[in-house]
């Protein structure tokens, strides 16, 4: 509990069941009888039933009720929970903490994402524009600083938990924009279109944060057993089309799945297959196969955890009528989310969500990090195929637009897609991984090694000792042959030939110019499918 503070609850029973229902916190308007699970609205002299809310989706999250901890010094608790369904198919937590002096915070978890936001008033510095105004990749002035409209849309509250400090009603529409800043600034603005003017906006601004920033107590009580995150391998169904074998590994946060054995699509609806199509007969022809756990031993490129393969997708991008595709390989971590391994022309990556916003686009390169990326490229990637688990609604011929920006060995990749009631700007990171690196973490023997360079296919190091041995023997043939004409030239007769020393600078130039032939040849290969080659070509 937070401190030792006295805080008379309210109770009440509930008018479904009868089950004792309390209204722990000052600024509580909702809560769901743990009983009947229904959502319950306080009045001053008494409460109405608002409805059952649906079953809670299992999301590996970080929280549950009654969980406590510090951020930055100050204590809290978790009172309540709201769960929301994007209009792509996925689902995220809002977890409702209490603070001292019954303070609120919000705290999202999204696919191991976790953004810590404080209500704010808003004021003549803090204005939220109208939602129809916003557009994705705005900037929006808060306080002092500029923040990026990264998604916009509308979701529905479909199940809650505890107590709520807002008038939650199961089945509602969330009207929302998502905003990141520099420095892991995060903001959200929520309209409600039934209030007035006046009050139909709210904001909330925090950072994005880090578990261990949380510092979460040992739980302080035993959790229900409504709330016991379930551990499971695998749930195995039947593909409704083929009868073939289904593994699901994240079997609450799947919303499609595709079947390895017959191509076919499937919705997945509340736990029950649905077959939406048969994809085409270009199956996906995945390198590693589904189900592959594997942990990178990289320090300093991927993040130290252990990775289960779910799901495994071709992707293109159609350019002067060529095809060029590549495929994208899900993973899945408890702890920390999803991220993304990408093999394109039989080179590696990495992938990992941008969460921190510090990032400076401009016309044809971004600043991210002090480093500056080039833009190789623009255009629209298309959905193939896939197999596997997803936990969106993939189909086959999804769009997203795509402006990828490179400085070796990472990538940084802007998607722009809509879903829906939803617009969305993706943001991620890719660093390249070596044939070698993917064989090891995967336990593989069978990976093919890549022809030609890769877009962020790091150089070749070379050594320093190749350029100071270069200017050591320069500088010694130049000593060599002044010193030479000074001490064996006999008078009014020509010192060392001038072309022996000519000649000697070009052979212990060989190797060293040789050398910066190749990494230029390097880099113009690399280069050389992109619209955006700063290297001069034949064509141009």
């Amino acid at each position: 509990m937070i401190g030792a503070r006295t805080l008379k609850k309210k109770g009440t029973n509930c008018p479904n069941c009868g089950g004792p229902v309390e209204f722990g916190a000052g600024g509580t308007m909702v809560a769901v009888c743990e009983f009947c699970h229904s959502a319950i609205a306080r009045g001053d002299r008494d409460v109405e039933l608002i409805g059952k809310v649906a079953d809670l989706v299992e999301t590996d999250s970080v929280l549950r009720l009654g969980s406590t901890g510090r951020y930055r010094g100050k204590p809290f608790e978790c009172i309540g929970r709201v769960q929301y369904q994007h209009a792509a198919g996925g689902y995220w937590d809002e977890w409702y903490l209490r603070l001292p002096s019954d303070r609120v915070a919000w705290l999202a978890d999204a696919q191991g994402q976790l953004q810590l936001t404080f209500p704010r008033r808003i004021g003549r510095r803090t204005q939220v524009p109208d939602f129809d105004s916003l557009q994705i990749g705005d900037p929006v002035p808060l306080g002092d600083s500029d923040l990026t409209v990264m998604e916009k849309g509308t979701a529905t509250a479909v199940s809650a938990q505890g107590e709520i400090p807002w008038a939650f009603r199961p089945g509602a529409d969330h009207v929302y924009v998502d905003l990141r800043g520099q420095d892991n600034w995060f903001a959200t603005f929520e309209y409600n279109p039934e209030k007035d003017s006046e009050t139909k906006k709210s904001l909330a601004i925090g950072k994005t944060v880090s578990l261990a920033e949380l510092n979460l107590d040992p739980p302080a009580v035993e959790p229900l057993e409504s709330e016991s995150v379930r551990r499971v391998e695998a749930v195995q169904l039947n593909c409704p089309q083929c009868g073939g074998p289904l593994d699901l590994r994240t079997p609450d946060q799947t919303m499609r799945v595709g079947c390895p054995n017959c191509g076919a699509l499937l919705d997945v609806n509340e736990g029950k297959l649905r077959i939406l199509k048969t994809l085409d007969d270009r199956r996906v022809k995945a390198s590693i196969p589904l189900g592959s756990v594997g942990r990178f031993d990289c320090p300093g490129k991927v993040s130290d955890h252990e990775f289960t393969l779910i799901g495994v997708m071709d992707r293109y991008a159609m350019y002067g009528g060529i095809t060029y595709p590549w495929r994208e390989y899900l993973l899945h971590n408890p702890e920390i989310g999803f991220r993304w391994l990408v093999e394109n022309d039989r080179h590696w990556s990495f992938v990992e969500p941008v969460t921190d916003g510090n990032f400076t686009r401009h016309d044809r390169s971004v600043r991210y990090k002090g480093s500056t990326y080039r833009l190789f490229d623009r255009g629209r990637a298309y959905v193939r195929s896939c197999m596997g688990e997803f936990y969106w609604k993939v189909n086959q011929g999804d769009m997203v637009t795509t402006s990828d920006y490179i400085s070796p060995p990472e990538m940084l990749s802007f998607e722009s897609s809509e879903s829906g009631r939803s617009e969305e700007l993706n943001v991620s990171r890719g660093i390249y991984v070596s044939v070698d690196e993917v064989k090891e973490a995967f336990g593989l023997t069978n990976l093919t090694r890549p022809w030609g360079v890769g877009p962020i296919q790091p150089s070749p190091p070379i050594h320093v000792g190749v350029w100071i041995s270069w200017v050591a023997f320069m500088s010694f043939i130049s000593v060599m042959h002044v010193l030479g004409r000074a001490w064996f030239a006999a008078p009014g007769q020509p010192g060392p030939d001038p072309w022996m020393w000519f000649y000697a600078m070009i052979f212990v130039s060989i190797v060293p110019v040789g050398i910066m032939v190749y990494k230029y040849h390097f880099e113009t290969q690399r280069w050389k499918d992109s619209d955006y080659n700063p290297y001069p070509t034949s064509e141009s």
